[in-house]
């Protein structure tokens, strides 16, 4: 009997030889023709652009790695932002709990009064500027036409860019005055959060500082107490032992064994001096690491630096109004009475200007007189 095929198999037949050319080619679906196209005309508008450049090639080749990278950094925001709320209040849980109760028994009214007036100072400053750094926008230009005059185009988001404005590619959008993107914030620090950002490490570094030096002696105690817990931990109980052989005459008699007591600390003891341990590490290592970013930021806003002044080019910063006013611009101090209410409280007042446009060659003379 003569085999037949099945339907199916005939119109599987059909269907190949229906993709096939006259010439024997396989026919591509028209979503990868498309594709293939639009490779093909990236690949000529590099070789027939006039502004093709070495930049332009790099930035081509590189672009899946650059958006990997932000992407990623972007996710980690979120991470980095629950890190820092987890290990501040952790510090200030220890605070709380363990130091408040000692130092209450230990220092006299004055000094423990300073103390909690200072701690509670300084952890008010610290979350007030955090907060407002990771929430407030850093601003980005207008993107309707306005009469606003720009510098540059920006090319990823095809728009006109003011002074100082830069295009962050892990927000994906163009910041006014942008200073860098910061994991830690998950934000950009820009024109209308750049002072938060600068007051937070501030006070961050001198909260450190001051839980280091404070701390110190509590620090020792704590691992002077620790390292004689282990080394008790290390002893073996004692075996029973019998007044036979070589030990004849050495022992008592009537006693038959030893053994050693019973340790004569707890567990709670354990993590009390654990947790000095935990925060004077802590508070130390954070220290040395956000003081050094707060010292450069410091040095920066003090000098308005430039590199053609470095390679001996006459060039004047438009944006450099001095020292003593660079600091009283960025800080938002117009009155005496600011350095209190501005500087050392709390306050939300909006920087020096919009972010736009910006007083070049200012005056020589004190912009407030302060």
């Amino acid at each position: 009997m003569r085999w037949c095929p099945s339907p199916v198999l005939h119109l599987v037949r059909c269907m190949l030889l229906r993709s096939c050319t006259r010439k024997g080619k396989i026919r591509l679906p028209l979503c990868l023709k498309e594709r293939w196209a639009y490779i093909k005309l990236l690949g000529h508008s590099l070789y027939f652009s006039s502004l093709t450049d070495s930049d332009v090639v790099f930035d081509s080749v590189f672009e899946p790695v650059f958006w990997s990278v932000d992407y990623v950094t972007r996710w980690f925001g979120l991470v980095f932002v629950c890190l820092v709320v987890i290990l501040t209040s952790s510090v200030i849980v220890i605070a709380y709990v363990v130091i408040l109760p000692l130092a209450l028994r230990t220092y006299s009214t004055g000094w423990f009064l300073w103390h909690v007036c200072y701690g509670h100072w300084n952890i008010i400053m610290i979350a007030f500027h955090y907060y407002k750094a990771a929430k407030t926008s850093p601003g980005s230009p207008p993107t309707v036409k306005t009469d606003i005059p720009f510098v540059s185009v920006c090319k990823k988001c095809i728009l006109p860019k003011p002074a100082r404005t830069h295009h962050c590619g892990i927000c994906n959008r163009c910041i006014l005055k942008m200073d860098h993107h910061c994991p830690w914030l998950n934000n950009c620090v820009g024109h209308f959060n750049h002072r938060y950002f600068f007051s937070f490490c501030l006070f961050m570094t001198i909260g450190c500082a001051y839980c280091s030096i404070s701390g110190r002696n509590l620090f020792m105690d704590a691992y002077n107490t620790l390292e004689r817990i282990k080394h008790l931990d290390l002893e073996k109980p004692g075996v029973p032992v019998t007044g036979v052989g070589p030990l004849i005459g050495l022992l008592p008699s009537g006693q038959t064994k030893y053994q050693t007591p019973a340790p004569s600390y707890t567990f709670m003891d354990k993590m009390f001096n654990k947790c000095i341990i935990y925060m004077w590490v802590l508070a130390s290592t954070a220290g040395v690491a956000l003081g050094a970013l707060t010292f450069w930021h410091a040095v920066l806003i003090t000098r308005e630096a430039d590199r053609h002044a470095k390679q001996g080019l006459i060039y004047k910063n438009p944006f450099n109004y001095g020292k003593v006013n660079n600091w009283k611009l960025f800080l938002g101090v117009e009155r005496r009475s600011h350095w209190l209410t501005r500087v050392l409280l709390p306050s939300g007042h909006l920087p020096y200007g919009n972010g736009l446009t910006w007083d070049i060659f200012p005056c020589k003379k004190h912009v407030v007189a302060v």
